[in-house]
């Protein structure tokens, strides 16, 4: 049989920790071994886009462009991809054209070869500005289908065989220059695997790449179905940064087909080397593991089909609520609530879109509370669901809409206006390049936060600045004296009484002191960031006006007054975190 060597995207520096470890790698911990991974002989890298625009901006006080730019320099030899939401881009919403076109043009130009673009409702028009401005750029435009389910396996009403080669044949009339099979959640069985690359194989005439999650435990199983079927390319991670909610090891895939027709020809030594450094470096990351459990697999997730990041927003967010006891009412709720909505794909933002609708169903009642981007989807701001929505649910949604109660049927780009100078305007005291004014039209809030801290305005909070291995030296040291400590039968020092102050014994369970109210209380529903106050001090409000626009699981929640009256005080500011029954305003 003719060699056909397959071809390996590593997704450790993107994807990996992105879903191992909130995204948290520093690109201080990339740099080392950024250039042996340029000897590895990868056909890509992907190091960039997803979450890892956002998360250095809000947590990690760094320059997602800057790390780009860093690693090009350092891996000049392997094509360097991102992953690019569309329409989306690297947000939670689709932007206007003018954005994705300035926002392409610069990352293909910092360093970014492969455009791997998905749209979280496989809408073909959400694709359109994307692919043209990769075009124009010179770079490869990779085209993806979100891969979803109805039924346990590949069929059904909606993603059936006939849904996946139809999007497949219709992105490669787009330009595509390849094609990926985008399995954010780990769903696709060994045979559907076979059955699905095979046909694509037979239809389409550009590359097919395979990527998929290890949650569900049938990712390595699947991928050397898709293998036999011709894949051509396969997405896998370094040892470490492997498995759970991640992706295949490539080091085992790599032994198993040597001597084979598909034999990567890849140096076995040289991956080892690199999975040493990252087990090196993993234990300055080790708080966002998520160890409560045993299993490496995610089981429930062959039953509720829900992606593993979104699992760990759900539960963060109920945690937060005090409501963690209600999670299992939330899984009963979340394949309610994607009906509702026509089956969406569970990828971001529709993964967060139906999961917040979830949570705040079960927590306020149906819709009592709907998130700004529920009311933007229900609108068609995000684009064509696979199948219709409730209409009795979307009339609930759009009651008093900002653009109208009359859901548009056109490309949501084409209703947007432009966005770019405003950016410009508001950034002009700031910015220093186009890069500063991107981050601050992708995320206007904690972008702009992020740009004082970057020019020395604002001082960053403690928790931005990274972990060292001594930091990790001297809590191994504590941990170890405390257990010699307890077998030695001497009291722990949690264990000492202290007296408690007048203070403490007033602070409620939000951390914050509950005063005495004159007046309607404007509390927090739920934690998150305050977005903006549409009111301020001495504004006469009617019920219903809105009074704050918050941030909870990256989805914008208006808050509204329940009285008419004068807005007495406003409490927070914009940027500020809060916590569930902060009162955020007081109307009398």
């Amino acid at each position: 049989m003719e060699k056909n060597p397959l071809k390996i995207t590593d997704i450790t520096l993107r994807d990996g920790h992105q879903s191992l470890l909130a995204t948290r790698m520093r690109t201080e911990d990339m740099e080392p071994i950024a250039p042996e991974m340029n000897k590895a002989g990868f056909y890509s890298m992907e190091v960039w886009g997803g979450a890892t625009f956002d998360v250095p901006t809000r947590f990690l006080n760094e320059d997602p462009w800057e790390r780009l730019r860093t690693l090009k320099k350092l891996a000049p030899n392997t094509p360097l991809q991102m992953l690019l939401r569309g329409q989306n881009l690297v947000g939670y919403r689709n932007y206007a054209d003018d954005v994705v076109e300035a926002f392409v043009k610069h990352a293909a130009e910092t360093g970014i070869d492969i455009f791997r673009v998905f749209d979280a409702l496989n809408d073909g028009r959400n694709f359109q500005t994307a692919v043209k401005a990769i075009k124009a750029a010179g770079k490869h435009a990779q085209l993806s289908i979100s891969y979803s389910l109805t039924e346990n396996k590949m069929g059904g009403p909606v993603f059936n065989l006939d849904y996946f080669l139809k999007k497949a044949v219709e992105f490669q009339d787009m330009g595509a220059d390849s094609l990926c099979i985008k399995d954010m959640a780990g769903l696709i069985s060994p045979d559907d695997a076979y059955t699905l690359i095979k046909a694509l194989k037979e239809e389409l005439k550009i590359p097919v790449n395979l990527h998929s999650h290890y949650t569900s435990g049938m990712a390595s199983m699947s991928f050397i179905k898709a293998i036999e079927a011709g894949v051509d390319i396969i997405d896998t991670a370094i040892a470490p940064f492997a498995l759970r909610t991640s992706h295949p090891a490539i080091e085992p895939i790599v032994v198993a087909l040597q001597g084979t027709p598909r034999d990567t020809e890849m140096d076995l030594k040289q991956l080892l080397k690199l999975g040493q450094y990252f087990e090196s470096i993993a234990p300055k990351y080790r708080d966002f593991l998520a160890t409560t459990r045993m299993a490496v697999i995610d089981t429930g997730v062959l039953m509720h089909q829900v992606p593993g990041g979104m699992i760990s927003n759900l539960i963060a967010q109920l945690k937060e609520a005090n409501a963690l006891n209600r999670i299992d009412e939330v899984y009963a709720e979340l394949p309610r609530v994607r009906k509702e909505l026509g089956f969406p794909p569970l990828v971001t933002p529709t993964s967060q879109i139906v999961g917040i609708q979830a949570v705040q169903n079960v927590l306020f009642g149906r819709y009592k509370v709907i998130s700004t981007q529920v009311k933007d989807y229900f609108y068609g701001l995000y684009g064509r669901p696979p199948m219709p929505v409730d209409p009795e649910i979307q009339k609930i949604a759009l009651k008093d809409y900002e653009r109208g109660e009359t859901p548009i049927t056109q490309r949501p780009g084409d209703v947007l206006d432009p966005e770019l100078d405003s950016a410009i305007e508001a950034t002009k005291d700031i910015a220093k390049d186009i890069g500063d004014v991107l981050i601050y039209a992708l995320y206007p809030t904690t972008g702009m936060r992020f740009l004082r801290w970057k020019y020395g305005l604002e001082e960053p909070p403690r928790e931005t600045k990274p972990k060292t291995m001594a930091d990790i030296k001297r809590e191994d040291e504590l941990l170890a004296k405390a257990k010699a400590d307890i077998m030695a039968g001497k009291p722990a020092a949690a264990d000492k009484p202290r007296e408690t102050t007048p203070a403490e014994k007033e602070t409620k369970g939000s951390g914050a002191i509950e005063p005495e109210v004159e007046g309607t209380a404007i509390k927090a529903s739920m934690p998150g960031l305050i977005i903006r106050f549409d009111v301020k001090k001495g504004d006469e409000v009617k019920e219903g006006d809105n009074i704050v626009v918050m941030e909870a699981m990256k989805m914008a929640i208006d808050i509204v007054s329940p009285v008419d009256g004068i807005v007495k005080s406003v409490n927070f500011k914009e940027g500020d975190n809060v916590a569930r029954d902060d009162i955020l305003a007081i109307i009398e």
